[in-house]
């Protein structure tokens, strides 16, 4: 694998992201892109750990929250490519005990498009669940929808991952962690855990926390791991080596733009291939563009990624990909050959005080001014 580590494009992307650690808040960022199935910009900035002062490099991992959802959306377009998964057969064909109080017709399709209509954590749901996949399982399925399965989009923030999740399980055998070591990450060579293993836990970037969203917006959002708190949950050793396929990948950027390049590539990159091209259009078709229930945002759906400029600064029509809570993103733009991801561990939210550049758009500007794409 090429980098662009001393090259002047490089070089370019490095003085924004440094420039957006001088100014603050930010603390630790990466950026990495592929273009024609080369990673073409590698470039980081700041500390991973404020505390040691430890500092962010093209191997550091980090907690992408949200942006997890793209990798999930692929794991089961792969199940899909094998003909094992049916995204219009029912869940509880697959999951009996998910069609309990009325979830008996929703379908696999509906979940992944969020149009499940069950956003909400489980009753009862704290964040020690994390770590036990089956009690987040157990707590699912007895779940009774907020809204009509299949009438309206209610974005699932942290049951997405559980829910697709449990059906790669069930129809495959393996957890989802190890699925996506075996069929994505591993043969890709990616960067890319649903759980860390130990040997790799030193490699995590530190988490903190912004300022917290009002009281009053954090009991609106139904489905969220840890509200104003993720910092505080997700830098737990028991959350990280956790499968949390909806809201808690721990990744590298390079890792994370190398499977946007595959699929940028149409399901190959350096003569792995994961998917076909007739996966990726049928996992890339809109579902939905309609108001979210939850989070009040209307954004264009397919089966688990976003679409077109909804998945990521300067995104093209043709792109797909998926943000995540605190300004992480990931996308491909087959139009542009294009697979970039973007990383940090200051995690910002809805908090109503002065806005700052974010940080995403200042980084996606940087490469494409280095690319030549201004």
């Amino acid at each position: 694998m090429t980098t662009a580590t001393s090259s002047s494009a490089n070089a370019t992307v490095e003085r924004a992201l440094q420039s957006l650690i001088d100014e603050g808040p930010e603390l630790g960022l990466q950026v990495a892109a592929y273009v024609d199935g080369r990673l073409v910009i590698d470039a980081w900035a700041g500390v991973a750990d404020e505390a040691t002062g430890r500092r962010v490099d093209g191997d550091t991992l980090f907690m992408l929250s949200s942006t997890t959802k793209g990798i999930t959306a692929t794991l089961a377009a792969i199940l899909a490519d094998k003909g094992k998964l049916d995204y219009d057969r029912p869940m509880a064909s697959y999951w009996p005990e998910f069609g309990a109080h009325g979830k008996d017709k929703v379908s696999v399709r509906e979940v992944i498009a969020q149009r499940s209509g069950i956003p909400q954590t489980p009753i009862g749901y704290a964040p020690e669940w994390l770590s036990d996949w089956d009690r987040m399982c157990r707590g699912i399925a007895g779940l009774t929808p907020m809204f009509p399965p299949g009438e309206r989009t209610s974005y699932a923030s942290l049951t997405f991952g559980h829910m697709i999740g449990e059906i790669i399980r069930r129809i495959d055998g393996r957890p989802v962690g190890q699925f996506c070591q075996e069929e994505l990450a591993g043969p890709l060579g990616a960067d890319i855990y649903l759980g860390v293993p130990d040997a790799l836990l030193e490699r995590v970037a530190v988490l903190k926390d912004g300022p917290s969203a009002p009281p009053a917006y954090d009991a609106r959002m139904v489905g969220e791991p840890a509200g104003s708190h993720v910092a505080e949950v997700f830098n737990r050793r028991e959350v990280q080596q956790a499968a949390i396929p909806g809201s808690g990948g721990i990744m590298s950027a390079r890792g994370l733009a190398r499977m946007y390049a595959m699929l940028a590539n149409g399901g190959e990159l350096d003569g792995v291939r994961i998917l076909s091209p007739e996966s990726i259009r049928r996992a890339t078709e809109l579902q939905s563009y309609e108001l979210d229930e939850i989070y009040r945002v209307r954004v264009r759906r397919a089966l688990g990624y976003r679409l077109g400029p909804d998945c990521g600064p300067n995104a093209g029509p043709n792109a797909f990909g998926h943000v995540g809570g605190g300004g992480s993103f990931g996308y491909a733009d087959p139009d542009r050959r294009l697979g970039i991801a973007f990383a940090k561990n200051h995690f910002a939210y809805n908090s109503g005080g002065p806005t700052t550049r974010r940080a995403g758009q200042v980084a996606t500007d940087a490469v494409f001014e280095a690319l030549g794409w201004t």
